[in-house]
């Protein structure tokens, strides 16, 4: 996906979401439900002017910051070998923005019929997917991936680690998908533990490749 078509399509998605929030804003609770527990119960709220226009600020904040990174990253020419899949990362990540957004609102408009939990996994899912398929194209870089003292230190390093990334997110992913027809707590396990144990998993794995390239 090109750089500009990705600027069009999230501008497009940050007005509709702000849009949107202006227009359902005399039908809105004051304060609004903000957070869920793992039992799709609301335990948080928060006033209406943050609970409308919070989101769109965050996803706004977090759109520029993917732009600015290819800008100032040292490695920036590593980045460019796999910018397309990275503008495909940012699009559906503020696709993921708003859809989160979109819940709350109906949520918060009397829409309360569905489980949190099993709206979110689908499209959390998704994601995990899509950053497995983005980590097997990354090269090194100082702000994108997985990023220890080794990995950016040895390019076989960060290949290897982000191959067997690339795996251990895309079976994350699928577990999320599959944690959507059970919702609750067994949905937030199904989440928590996969990703805690690749993340510490991949840490020492790129440890390991490390020490045995360079005794080699």
């Amino acid at each position: 996906m090109s750089t500009r078509l990705t600027l069009v399509i999230v501008l497009v998605l940050l007005l509709a979401s702000a849009l949107a929030g202006v227009l359902l804003w005399n039908r809105l609770p004051d304060p609004m439900a903000s957070h869920w527990d793992v039992n799709d119960q609301v335990n948080g709220s928060m006033p209406k002017v943050w609970g409308v226009f919070l989101m769109p600020l965050i996803s706004l904040g977090m759109f520029l910051l993917f732009l600015l990174v290819p800008a100032i990253d040292p490695l920036k020419a590593n980045i460019a070998k796999f910018r397309e899949v990275f503008n495909l990362f940012i699009a559906f990540m503020m696709l993921f923005m708003v859809y989160v957004y979109a819940l709350s609102l109906a949520w918060n408009l009397g829409f309360t019929q569905f489980k949190m939990s099993a709206s979110l996994l689908p499209a959390l899912g998704l994601l995990f997917i899509l950053i497995g398929f983005m980590l097997r194209r990354a090269k090194r870089n100082f702000f994108i991936g997985i990023r220890t003292p080794w990995t950016l230190s040895n390019d076989k390093v960060w290949d290897e680690t982000h191959r067997v990334g690339s795996i251990l997110f895309i079976a994350s992913g699928i577990l999320a998908l599959i944690g959507a027809f059970f919702g609750g707590e067994m949905a937030f396990l199904l989440i928590l533990i996969p990703l805690s144990a690749s993340a510490v998993f991949l840490v020492i794995y790129s440890y390991v490749l490390y020490q045995k390239d360079t005794k080699a």
